[in-house]
This record gives C-alpha cells, structure tokens and sequence, in this order.
C-alpha cells in the first residue's frame, strides 16, 4: 500500500467570542462534541478595540503509526510523507477570503469535552471535564490562554486560502517524525499532544479586518470522506524487471539501461531482515540458462572501464526486501543460451534461486506509436471487508492485438508491463474522489511491476464501509508526454464483515 490514512481520536474547537450579549466571553465553554471545528477572528465587534478569537485542537493516534511503522505497515524515517488532511464545511455566514491558517504542535494535554454549542457558548466545563479558552484539562489551566504551542519552524506549518472555501492539507511530516521518535526520546523528538489550528498572528491580530468564518468538519461528522485524517504516503511502487529485461543499448539514456532484480525474505508470511540485522545484504550472479535450469558458471559483469566484477551486491529497501540495480551487455548471453537465471548468496551459499530471464535488445522504430490498449483486473472480487488490505493485479494488452496459434494456445496470455500506470478510486455513487491520482513527488498511487504484470496494495480501512468504489487507471505515455486516462473502470463494494 502507498496511502494509510489515520482518524483523529480527539478534537474541540476553544474560543473567547462574546456570547450573544456581547458582554460575558465564552472562554469556559466546551465543543468537544460538535460535528463541526471552527476557526475565526473577530475585530472591534463589541467595543472599537475588542478582539475575539476561535482555534481547533485536533489529536491523532500517533502510537497507531509507531505499531505499522514497526510491523512494516509504513515505511522508515525518509521514505514516507505525512499529511493532515481537512475538509470545509460550507455555511451560510460571513466566509474569509485572502489569509492563512498556521498549524502548531501543541506543548501539553488536553481534554476533548462533552459540549455541543457554538453559537451561545452555553456548555460550560463545570464538571472539569474538557479544555476551554483557559483550561485544558479539568481544573488546569494553560500556560497562556488559547492554548500553549510550539513555534519552531519543524513544527509549525501554514496553509494559504485564496477563495476561503479550501480544503486544509499541509505536509507535516518534521513533526509526526518527531512525535514517532519520542519513545526511544530521540534528540530534538515531542511528545504527541496534537495540532492547534488558528489563523496566522499577522491575521489573528490585525487592527483593520475580521476573518469570520472558517469552518471544517470534525471527527465526529456523519460523512465519513469528510473527517480530519492523518494520511501518510509513499511510494511503494517495485520495478521488477525481470519480465522485461534489456541489455544495454548506446542509443538509450544511461538511466534507461539499468535493471532492477528484487529479493524478498519472507518467513511465516511475514517480511523479515536477513539475520535480523538491517546492515546484512546478499549478493548476486547471473547464470546462463537454456530457459528452464541454470547452466555453467556464473556470468560475470564488466563496469564502465570493462573491468570485470565478479558478483552484484544488493542493497535494502525495507524489511526483507533487496535490491540489485545494473546494466547488461550483449557479452551476458550466447546463442547456446540465451536465458539468464538470478541466484542470490548470502554468506557464501546460495539462499535463492530465481525465475527464468528472458533477454531483450533495444533498436529503433520506424513508426510513432500511438497505444490504445484493453484492461482487466482478473483478481478483482465483487466486495471486501474493511479490514483487509489487498492485493490487486491489472492484466494489460494492446487494443489490436491479434493473437497467433501459439498465444491463443498459452493458458496465461502475456501482459504488457506499464512503466508508469496511476490508479484512483471513486465513489460509485457521486463520483466522489476518495484517492485522487497521485502522481507529484510522493507517487503514492503509482503501481508495481514484476514479471506477471502490474499490482498495487489497498488498504480498504481508507474506504466507507457499505458504499460500492471503482478503480480507474491512468498511463503516461511518453508520445504526449502527459498521463492519459483509460475508459475502464472497476467496481467493487466494502463491507463490515469479512466478504
């Protein structure tokens, strides 16, 4: 899976705006249980000089995260992006335009509270329990009222709203890596108390202009695509090129002329480090084959100055997971045998042996291809539970392909192999985006490759149960240079219970 995305399991909206007689503040008022979070600064409403202010304090689980993190789940310090994700609640009331929303790491704890009012401010905390304007816990009061907040640039984030409507997404990944390292108490790591969302100081002070309005849903909203999430992203995507190997070719890029072979140790189902160790990696060597067993000796490389290199050293992705990258020349394969087969070593003996290679040569075309091609997903079953994450397979062909007495005979046909495919999901019902294409820096939604063609991982948990979902693709083609979106698409629908 690329996306893995985390509910708040806290949030209140504090504030010290006048109740409606504009003359007792509603800073001991609690909204702990509202459905909406909002954010807003008042000037010279009731006196020419009063200010009035509203702020969000949003918690998430971040010991959920540490528990994928150690089992494999997310990836390592790094290798994974974290945003907080928030989406607008439309109203009928005066809308902000032009301004800028700061996000803080809080300094403490603090209590969610069992208020619903937002309008008179009534749901005082008289049992002490809640965080308010002033306290926020029981009888503790903050350090400073509105809350007390971290303002170092690792943990502090703005977000820039233009129109005013905007969802909030800002990338906090500095602070959630600082809350991940405070239980082995890392240098410079927080403990999590969660975010404060408040209008930035030039903003929450200004001597000219209010800025009320802004309203977002909360966790406990009806809608679920509408939450406040923690979502984290990172490219999983393996290019396995096994399944299209290539020997080097002059008239290509010389990123281009590079393989990747993987290894995966796995033990038990489960993903593990050679020795356990992560500094512990294998080695590899290319064996001639006449397409079913290795051959011979070991096929040796030679480096850009034709120097020979007896064998490939891998290095580690993740856990359990090993990667050789090279090049290839023509001198690897003869006529006798054209195949090559990967044998990995570690510690002197042999712990791997793989699949048969076949061996491609790169030459010019003499047309400007221009591919359509047909889509299938023949793994894809009709529901899933939301606890299950899957794994999902695309079979590939070209629109025109025409099959010979050969291919019609194989039991699998072959699948073109996308070098850069992008899925999205939808919701059947409205069309609504729930995982857009992500195809920027983090590639979150970018899929894998190995010799039986394309896959990518889901966790369906990101998906409202009880809703039917479909896939869509989108290829990039190098002929455009752009990603072009294919007319198919996949349903399946989410389930409580195990389908």
């Amino acid at each position: 899976m690329a996306i893995k995305r985390y509910f708040a399991d806290k949030d209140n909206t504090i504030s010290n705006a006048f109740q409606e007689n504009l003359t007792v503040r509603g800073t001991g008022s609690n909204m702990g249980q509202a459905d909406i979070l909002e954010v807003f600064y008042i000037y010279a409403q009731q006196s020419s000089t009063s200010e009035e202010k509203s702020r969000i304090l949003l918690q998430f689980p971040i010991s959920n995260l540490d528990s994928d993190r150690s089992a494999g789940l997310i990836p390592e310090s790094g290798s994974v992006s974290f945003f907080l994700k928030m989406t607008n609640a439309k109203h009928g009331t005066t809308l902000p335009r032009d301004y800028k929303l700061t996000v803080h790491a809080v300094t403490g704890s603090w209590q969610e509270g069992r208020g619903l009012d937002m309008d008179g401010y009534t749901d005082l905390t008289y049992d002490n329990t809640g965080s308010n304007w002033i306290r926020k816990q029981g009888a503790i009061s903050w350090d400073t009222e509105g809350g007390d907040y971290f303002t170092d640039s690792s943990s502090s984030f703005d977000a820039t709203f233009t129109v005013g409507d905007e969802d909030l997404e800002v990338n906090v990944t500095t602070l959630v890596e600082q809350w991940l390292n405070s239980a082995g108490n890392v240098l410079g790591s927080k403990d999590n108390h969660g975010f404060m969302i408040k209008l930035s100081s030039s903003y929450e002070s200004s001597t000219t202009d209010s800025y009320y309005t802004k309203k977002f849903f909360a966790r406990s909203s009806q809608f679920f695509f509408r939450r406040p999430v923690l979502e984290a992203r990172w490219n999983s995507s393996r290019r396995d090129n096994r399944g299209n190997f290539s020997l080097s070719s002059s008239i290509l890029p010389a990123a281009d002329n590079l393989n990747n072979l993987y290894m995966y140790n796995y033990f038990r189902g489960r993903l593990v480090d050679i020795a356990g160790q992560t500094d512990q990696v294998p080695v590899l060597n290319l064996y001639y084959s006449s397409g079913s067993v290795p051959e011979g000796t070991a096929r040796y490389f030679r480096d850009s100055s034709n120097t020979e290199v007896n064998y490939l050293s891998a290095s580690r992705v993740s856990k359990g997971v090993y990667l050789c990258t090279f090049s290839a020349t023509s001198s690897i394969v003869n006529s006798t045998y054209p195949y090559l087969v990967d044998v990995w070593t570690y510690s002197g003996s042999q712990v791997h042996t793989g699949s048969t290679i076949t061996v491609d040569s790169h030459d010019f075309n003499n047309f400007n291809p221009n591919p359509r091609y047909i889509l299938s997903m023949p793994n894809l079953k009709k529901s899933y539970s939301k606890n299950e994450t899957e794994r999902f397979r695309l079979f590939v062909r070209n629109k025109n392909w025409s099959p010979n007495i050969y291919t019609t005979a194989v039991a699998t046909p072959p699948t073109l192999l996308i070098q850069s495919a992008s899925y999205k999901v939808f919701r059947v019902s409205d069309d609504k985006v729930v995982v857009p294409y992500n195809t920027g820096s983090d590639n979150a939604t970018m899929l894998s490759y190995d010799s039986d063609g394309n896959y990518f991982d889901l966790d369906m948990s990101i998906l409202e149960p009880g809703y039917t979902f479909a896939f869509q693709y989108t290829f990039y083609e190098d002929s455009v240079g752009s990603y072009r979106e294919q007319p198919y698409t996949f349903k399946f629908r989410i389930t409580e219970e195990e389908a």
